[in-house]
């Protein structure tokens, strides 16, 4: 097969829209409601917390807000309200998702808190549990754990509640990737006390930026929607008596998000429909894709693959770039993402976990063996499991544009398979 560069470039995952985005945002612009209040907004948050089957829905200018609020919500239940320049969670100790985006967890450093990362589970991609069960036997003080979904594939969210209760521990779900995605049958974005999903410009619906805060407490929805707006008191003047922070959503963000909502069931059909071809495609090659766990339905978001150890050529990175050698028959993630980046096609690599990120290198990480500190490659080495390091070193996330045509695709198939010769 001749492959030359595509005219325009295949992304990652770009938004697609359908032209009632347009109606909404034109309502917001003729009714003068051009700012964090209107009919959009109220209308997102009845729309967010219908589809995720939850109570209460705060609609927020990004999903980092809407999980700094859950955190700071979590920190001020456990631990009571902080002095002044104090954080909720100061000097106490969090479980975090390690293979996640950074977004994830800082929050937990905003407020003070202390991340303690937890390995990945090799056949969810998602916090493993049985690590967080060793996590708590190491630490059993610990009263917060923020766990992500992977990519829009659930992981074992109903297990990791239930292993929260057993310790009276509190769980934020951040469902930021996971819009719409269910396991057992129950939305993400249900299962934590606290939970979050994002409307980023490449997510599985957008408003180019917004998020909302999900949870099915009412004083919680309403503390997160006064902390959103500075904290103002209900007074006839500008009162304070604590932090806020201006987190609210624009009605005309709002505008856009709302004409999306209708459109979430057909992206993430048309998102399977993208995995399903890279299943098909890659049938007979050494690579795996996404897993799914039983009974657990993905929203697609991206799709993503390993390469086969033993098909593995040799890669080293550092902090800002990567090196490899070719070999024959074999390949590697940064091998395949120069390649398509020649074709004008983007990749991106997996999620770098926490515990190798510079400024989390000397935090404490959970393995399922235990205290993993120091021990970042040790997969390599062999002995202890790192399953999250191991996942970045061989894994990468493919072009999953819903825009990108299945010509396109299979073009992007034929430049993977090429690099395995």
């Amino acid at each position: 097969m001749d492959i030359k560069p595509f005219e325009k470039k295949v992304w990652l995952a770009s938004p697609t829209m359908h032209g009632d985005e347009l109606e909404y945002v034109k309502q917001a612009y003729e009714t003068n409601w051009m700012s964090t209040v209107g009919e959009n907004i109220n209308e997102v948050e009845r729309l967010a917390a219908k589809s995720a089957e939850v109570n209460y829905a705060v609609a927020l200018s990004c999903c980092t807000a809407a999980l700094h609020l859950c955190v700071k919500s979590a920190g001020e239940r456990l631990y009571g309200k902080p002095a002044i320049g104090h954080g909720a969670l100061e000097g106490k100790r969090v479980f975090c998702s390690d293979m996640t985006f950074d977004a994830t967890l800082n929050p937990v450093v905003y407020e003070g808190g202390t991340p303690i990362f937890i390995d990945t589970e090799k056949d969810s991609w998602n916090m493993d549990p049985i690590a967080l069960e060793k996590a708590f036997e190491l630490y059993p003080d610990v009263k917060l754990v923020v766990s992500a979904e992977l990519y829009g594939f659930t992981g074992r969210m109903d297990v990791i509640k239930e292993i929260c209760e057993k310790h009276g521990a509190l769980l934020i779900e951040d469902a930021a990737e996971a819009m719409g995605a269910t396991l057992h049958g129950k939305q993400c974005g249900s299962f934590g006390d606290y939970s979050a999903v994002s409307y980023n410009g490449n997510k599985i619906i957008t408003g180019s930026s917004g998020g909302c805060l999900l949870t099915n407490d009412i004083e919680v929805a309403n503390k997160a929607r006064k902390w959103s707006t500075q904290a103002r008191e209900n007074a006839p003047w500008y009162q304070h008596e604590e932090v806020g922070y201006n987190y609210r959503m624009s009605n005309v963000i709002a505008g856009v998000v709302r004409g999306q909502y209708p459109y979430l069931a057909e992206h993430i059909s048309r998102k399977k429909a993208i995995y399903d071809r890279y299943c098909e495609g890659f049938k007979d090659l050494p690579v795996k894709m996404n897993p799914i766990i039983e009974d657990s339905v993905p929203n697609y978001w991206l799709s993503a693959m390993v390469i086969d150890r033993e098909y593995m050529c040799r890669q080293v990175r550092d902090d800002s770039t990567a090196l490899y050698v070719k070999e024959e028959g074999k390949t590697c993630p940064t091998e395949i993402l120069e390649k398509l980046a020649s074709y004008n096609a983007e990749g991106r690599p997996i999620w770098k976990p926490m515990h190798m990120q510079p400024m989390y290198r000397m935090h404490e990480f959970i393995t399922r063996q235990g205290s993993g500190r120091a021990k970042t490659n040790a997969y390599i080495a062999g002995g202890v499991a790192d399953v999250g390091a191991d996942i970045f070193d061989r894994g990468l996330c493919l072009p999953s544009d819903i825009n990108m045509t299945a010509e396109q695709q299979d073009v992007i198939i034929e430049i993977v398979r090429s690099c395995f010769k």
